[in-house]
């Protein structure tokens, strides 16, 4: 461009009224592109994208290099460090000073002091005239080394200034960084200290590293999808909401690039658009973030949360970008290779410190070494030396006389080691203390020694330097936000189960619509269906009225995408060759209407037996065989229990080569898998897995869950999570029969009150079977699972009506006995009231702690409170908060004694 037009700005000569004067011409078009291109540069390398080895961007880079070049210790004004750094920085003082705000609000290079602002608020810094700072203890550990610092020339060539810091941590990593440049962008996770220190010892090690990113604000983050931090990764980020009350969210956290404001304008909005249903939202932040969120009337808290992260900013997904500048140009990284980068460029650094170290120690000894024999050997008494009128003949005297000795000293002796030695004064010369030169040259020599053997062992000092940086500067920078992996609800996860589907196993074909055939279960009309057939192939449909998926079927159901629990046991004869394999496997995902073949895939492929177990159950079965010359034993064991489980493809393992006769069942099998931990919320009369409600236990095999109805009866549901509830219930619990239960009852027929102790019996799933006797108008008062129930009783005495009161023990006034019994009258005056004083037992005999569950029902008619609950971590979390329970019956007429709407009458 030089070419064309000189520095005014004018056309070459010639070229305004036409002639080239043999110039070369460029079109107008490739002025723009040159332009455009340096331009882009300029902006990818000077001021949107990081540098890989120092993190750093220029304008961060310039304002440490001049809070370095500040430093004397004190505070600086804010003010003061953005003027000295326009020295460097070709810009204005309002990108400086944003710079500089956003890298003090980091908390981990510049020591603030003053209103730097909030991000997690959105509150902005006070102005650069009234906010001070200055470099953290850390950033004087980790950043500058002016001895291997590479310097060039400011942009006005008045100034030395660092190409890029010798940061010695991965400091991109740890603080994030985010820019928009022309044509690319990049968009860096902020990660942990520490975390980011064990990564760099693992790299060193030879191991990879696998680091996920840590938010200054907490919350809650999926990486599932992370990608490393390159292009097409994802995360989601949810807030922490705490449910404070059945009526009252508290948001604590909240996700990282949201503020404290926005959070709640987007509450606000989807409260106005009929999303959720809140009744007021208040903001308590101070120190920390909180958030009040009143719900309203009838509104469940957990369906609330979940809406909350559903419909505004408490999660957010961010899309990670990792791009850096790396050997001058702009490259895509995953965060994992930029940190074993770092770790690398850490230790070549640390390499260069030993190395400048080693030689000045070098340079030490011989220069000491030098002074000794100088004076020793009483050179600077030689009559030549003395009588040298110029420096050259000085340095021609002191080479013949150092001659003799050159072979002590590890270099060349220059004219200007003598120029240090004649430099020394008389007085030091006469003072000089031989055994004090020796025992510093000792000295020397051992850190030479040390040197040399970090040299040697380089990783390991290196290693041992990020361990140093973990003690002296990890405290409080544990991790914040907590890594979890959010489940997606699925709209067929929750459809109501009301059709029901058939199968006609011999012609092939299941639906809704084949009433005369045998009749499978219900579904939802959103369900899909899975099929496996005699020939060992199976399919997964969608529920229709009719649909043919092959003849011979030998197993139907309802499919449950991602479910690892159900396993499938089936053992298969390959009709090639004769041989019999078995093998368990799971069904995760599949293809809609794709046929799949679970065996070898030869013709003539038959399954010999086949069982489905929804919670990994592993049986035992007998194979018998067909009589054969070469076979001795004709009958062996398989327990499913020892055969591993793996994918659907797998071949499996050989039974047998020989024919078989017949499969039978031996041993009914137990589950394989733990215990799946199962939650109910009450609000939507659902078992759940995502912690939403009452912890009901951990369950596996055959475990079921009582539930108490109102009307004194009970029945045993399964776990499974499709289970609905939709009767009426005062208690629901994992079912354990040796459990025994305290019960208070009304008889129907006398009106007396009556106390009985048992155990329930197993009944077979669905049944109801009463709990008291079946007298019109008997009723269920109380039921107590505790080992000793204490109930206070308020009675009316004598004709007059007294009031008293007592307290009893139902477990010393009966002792346990059949479920069916009447039990022993609690009393023989009228009933006010009842109060269950004991501390109940939840999952896993846990006890009811924290806010007990208090049911009152003063009158007759008065509604009571549904029982509020928390989730089992919730109780967890202060156990030494314990009360009893109180469970208080109001009984006006003793004949009007009743419970609420919804039945509760005791710890539920």
């Amino acid at each position: 461009m030089s070419e064309e037009i000189n520095q005014n700005n004018e056309l070459p000569e010639g070229e305004g009224n036409g002639e080239l004067s043999g110039s070369r011409v460029i079109p107008l078009s490739g002025l723009y592109e040159r332009w455009f291109l340096d331009y882009a540069s300029y902006v990818i390398l000077d001021r949107a994208v990081p540098y890989i080895n120092d993190g750093l961007k220029p304008v961060q880079r310039r304002i440490l290099h001049s809070l370095k070049e500040l430093d004397d210790g004190r505070y600086n004004k804010a003010a003061n460090v953005i003027g000295n750094t326009m020295k460097y920085h070709p810009h204005g003082d309002a990108s400086i000073g944003d710079a500089m705000v956003q890298l003090g609000q980091k908390n981990l290079l510049i020591d603030t002091q003053g209103n730097w602002g909030d991000p997690i608020t959105g509150d902005s810094a006070a102005a650069p005239r009234y906010i001070e700072g200055r470099l953290s203890k850390f950033a004087n550990d980790v950043v500058f080394n002016p001895d291997t610092t590479v310097w060039q020339l400011s942009y006005d060539g008045r100034n030395r200034e660092p190409v890029t810091l010798p940061v010695k941590f991965p400091l991109l990593l740890a603080q994030g960084a985010e820019g928009i440049a022309v044509g690319l962008a990049t968009k860096i996770m902020p990660h942990n200290f520490i975390e980011l220190i064990d990564g760099c010892i693992l790299a060193l090690k030879g191991e990879r590293p696998n680091i996920f990113p840590d938010f200054p604000t907490g919350g809650m983050a999926d990486c599932s999808a992370y990608n490393e931090g390159l292009r097409g990764g994802r995360i989601k980020i949810r807030a922490k909401i705490e449910e404070r009350d059945r009526k009252t969210l508290a948001i604590t956290e909240i996700p990282f690039g949201t503020t404290t404001g926005g959070l709640i304008d987007s509450v606000i909005s989807a409260n106005d658009k009929g999303k959720i249903k809140i009744k007021k939202i208040e903001d308590n932040t101070a120190q920390h973030v909180e958030i009040i969120v009143h719900l309203a009337s009838g509104v469940s808290p957990d369906v609330t949360i979940d809406a909350l992260y559903a419909f505004t900013d408490c999660e957010v997904s961010i899309s990670p970008n990792t791009c850096v500048i790396r050997n001058e140009k702009p490259q895509f990284m995953s965060v994992n290779d930029v940190l074993i980068e770092n770790a690398k460029f850490t230790r070549g650094l640390l390499k260069q410190e030993l190395e400048i170290k080693l030689n000045e120690l070098l340079e030490k000894i011989f220069f000491s070494s030098l002074l000794k024999i100088f004076i020793q050997e009483g050179m600077y008494k030689h009559p030549d030396y003395e009588g040298a009128g110029n420096f050259e003949t000085v340095v021609e005297v002191l080479n013949t006389l150092f001659e003799p000795f050159f072979s002590q000293f590890y270099r060349e002796i220059l004219p200007e080691d003598y120029k240090r030695l004649i430099d020394k004064p008389m007085s030091s010369i006469t003072r000089f203390d031989v055994k004090k030169a020796d025992e510093q040259m000792k000295g020397y020599e051992e850190e030479i020694k040390k040197v040399k053997h970090h040299l040697r062992h380089l990783t390991d000092y290196a290693i041992a330097w990020f361990e140093k940086l973990k003690e002296k500067y990890g405290e409080g920078r544990e991790r914040k936000t907590e890594l979890r992996t959010f489940e997606k609800v699925e709209a067929a996860a929750v459809a109501l189960a009301n059709i029901k589907f058939y199968v006609n196993r011999a012609d092939g074909f299941i639906g809704t619509g084949l009433r005369k055939d045998e009749y499978v279960g219900d579904c939802s009309d959103l369900d899909d269906i899975i099929v496996f057939r005699e020939d060992g192939k199976m399919v997964v449909t969608k529920i229709q009225d009719k649909v043919f998926v092959g003849k011979g079927i030998v197993h139907v159901a309802v499919f449950k995408k991602g479910d690892d629990r159900t396993v499938y046991n089936m053992i298969y004869r390959d009709g090639k060759t004769g041989v019999s394999y078995v093998k368990r496997f799971s069904i995760l995902g599949v293809t809609r209407d794709k046929e799949y073949d679970l065996t070898t895939g030869n013709k003539g492929n038959k399954m010999l037996y086949f069982t489905a177990n929804p919670n990994g159950e592993a049986e035992v079965v007998n194979v018998q065989l067909r009589a054969h010359s070469k076979l001795r034993k004709l009958q062996l064991d398989i327990d499913f229990a020892e055969i591993a489980i793996k994918g659907r493809g797998s071949k499996g393992n050989i039974v047998t080569k020989y024919p078989i006769k017949k499969i039978v069942l031996k041993k009914e099998g137990v589950s394989t898998l733990a215990g799946r931990k199962i939650w109910f919320d009450e609000t939507l009369n659902r078992l759940n897995v995502d912690e939403r409600g009452l912890y009901l236990g951990e369950f596996d095999g055959d475990d079921k869950i009582l539930v108490v109805l109102k009307d004194g009866s009970y029945e045993l549901r399964s776990f499974d999570l499709s289970t609905h509830f939709d009767h009426e219930f005062v208690k629901i619990e994992k079912y354990d029969p040796e459990r025994v239960y305290s019960v208070i009852h009304k008889d129907g027929k006398s009106g007396n009150y009556y106390v009985k102790r048992f155990l329930i019996e197993n009944m077979p799933i669905g049944k109801r079977t009463s709990l008291i006797n079946e007298e019109a108008g008997s009723k269920l008062m109380v039921i107590s699972n505790a080992d000793n129930p204490i109930v206070k009783v308020d009675i009316l005495k004598g004709k007059s009506k007294t009031p008293e009161s007592y307290e009893q023990d139902l477990a010393e006034f009966i002792d346990v006995k059949g479920m069916k019994a009447q039990g022993n009258r609690l009393t023989p005056h009228d009933v006010k009231k009842l109060q269950l004083l004991s501390t109940e037992k939840i999952a896993g005999d846990q006890e009811v702690s924290d806010e007990p569950n208090t049911v009152q029902a003063e009158e007759k008619g008065t509604d009571t409170k549904p029982a509020d609950t928390k989730s089992a971590d919730d109780k967890k979390e202060d156990p030494a908060k314990k009360e009893s329970s109180k469970i208080e019956l109001e009984i006006t007429n003793p004949d009007d004694l009743e419970m609420d709407d919804k039945g509760q009458m005791g710890l539920f």
